[in-house]
């Protein structure tokens, strides 16, 4: 069992930045890929970005790519997803996931195993 804790969402405006963190507990952290995923009102949770076990390997989805970066210390048991230039389309409950370390990389929701309960970012245009 992981269990994972998110922190670091608000209310920003356009064009600003944001850390979220993502503090795990449990198994060893470094066992684990790590996803971030986000959630707007009325809307399926979207995939954002992954970081493998080590962090030498991201992948993000076209809409942030460029502006949102995924980072973890594995020393610290925290993942990080730094966001930047922040757009109101940005806004939704983000979350943390992780699943058991793996080559194959995967954006699919069913494919992660634990999650965190999410944090919330709005963003004001």
């Amino acid at each position: 069992q992981v269990q994972l804790v998110e922190s670091g969402g608000g209310l920003v405006q356009a064009g600003d930045s944001l850390r979220l963190s993502c503090a795990a507990s449990g198994r060893t952290f470094s066992s684990y890929d790590m996803g971030w995923f986000r959630q707007a009102p009325g809307e399926e949770r979207k995939f954002v970005a992954h970081i493998n076990w080590s962090g030498g390997y991201t992948y993000y989805a076209d809409s942030v790519k460029g502006r949102f970066f995924a980072s973890r210390d594995n020393a610290k048991n925290t993942a990080y997803l730094q966001m930047n230039s922040l757009k109101p389309d940005d806004a939704a409950v983000y979350y943390c996931a992780a699943k058991p370390a793996s080559v194959v990389l995967t954006t699919q929701v069913s494919r992660y195993d634990y999650w965190g309960q999410g944090t919330q970012v709005t963003v004001s245009s």
